[in-house]
């Protein structure tokens, strides 16, 4: 799925629209895709400690959320909904993201009902884990 099925689905755009490539979905159960760090990214303009640029923790938690709205929203079936992320249970950063690295999301439905599921995710580098939550991502009448 490239950017402009994505962007059919996410209401978001740049520079806040964090998935480049959906590249697999199973119906109802998971989804993986690909997002490219690049030093024109707008969260890489701002330099931290030793001058590097340093992708926060809630843009990770941001990532893994749009890459399961593709699972909710096909789960709630309603074009007239749009995805939410609800809330985060639980969230681990194991090492920083650098401008060149390319993140691969794996999110996992753990649970679903009344157009709300429960997500496992993960962020990895080169099959390392970079980072981990479960979260909630939720379908909602768009108004």
């Amino acid at each position: 799925m490239d950017i402009n099925n994505i962007k059919d689905l996410l209401p978001h755009r740049f520079p806040f629209l964090l998935i480049d490539q959906v590249i697999e979905i199973e119906t109802g159960k998971r989804a993986v895709g690909i997002k490219n760090i690049t030093v024109n990214d707008y969260y890489c303009q701002q330099q931290y400690f030793n001058g590097d640029c340093l992708i926060p923790g809630s843009l990770q938690i941001e990532i893994m959320a749009q890459l399961a709205a593709f699972v909710t929203m096909e789960l709630a079936q309603d074009k007239n909904n749009v995805p939410l992320f609800a809330a985060l249970d639980k969230a681990r950063f194991r090492r920083a993201i650098q401008p060149g690295d390319q993140l691969r999301i794996e999110v996992e439905l753990l649970k679903y009902k009344a157009k709300t599921g429960k997500f496992k995710g993960k962020v990895l580098i080169d099959d390392e884990l970079v980072s981990e939550a479960q979260f909630i991502c939720m379908a909602v009448p768009q108004t």
